[in-house]
């Protein structure tokens, strides 16, 4: 945790279909952090789990086949300690769903496998996820620390 603040009991990644950035972000969390946070995941309107995000987890070792997207209407905001948030239009629906909430909020831009090459080869479109995954466990480094300790 930065700026030596207590670390969060619970943390809820949003993305717009809960389906590549917030699932990812969710499993790399849940292995670094999984034992002393609660974590979850939520989209603005969820989707279908990405194959090519199925794919990259896989290469690091976690499996998030089985996930099921979920909708951030049907969750608790004041559940959690923490929500980040992984788009511009999730950052806007959080705000705006939880202003009478005490909960804190913030925005990682995070890149969109889908715009830096959505049409690509395989490849390259996996390349892309991987840049993605690469960079949510370095945001989740630097904002958490690594696995079991606060980072400075």
């Amino acid at each position: 945790m930065t700026g030596g603040k207590k670390p969060p009991g619970s943390v809820l990644f949003v993305c717009n279909l809960n389906a590549v950035r917030s699932p990812m972000a969710e499993a790399l969390m849940k292995k670094l952090h999984g034992e002393r946070i609660y974590v979850d995941s939520a989209g603005i309107e969820p989707g279908e789990t990405d194959a090519f995000a199925v794919a990259v987890m896989e290469e690091a070792g976690l499996d998030i086949a089985r996930h099921v997207p979920t909708s951030f209407e049907d969750i608790d905001p004041a559940s959690f300690d923490l929500i980040v948030c992984l788009t511009p239009e999730a950052h806007a629906r959080v705000r705006e769903g939880t202003r009478a909430v005490a909960v804190d909020i913030e925005y990682w831009p995070t890149v969109d496998p889908f715009i830096a090459n959505g049409s690509g080869s395989r490849e390259q479109r996996l390349h892309a996820y991987r840049e993605l995954r690469d960079q949510l466990r370095r945001l989740i480094g630097e904002r958490f620390g690594a696995r079991g300790r606060a980072a400075n």
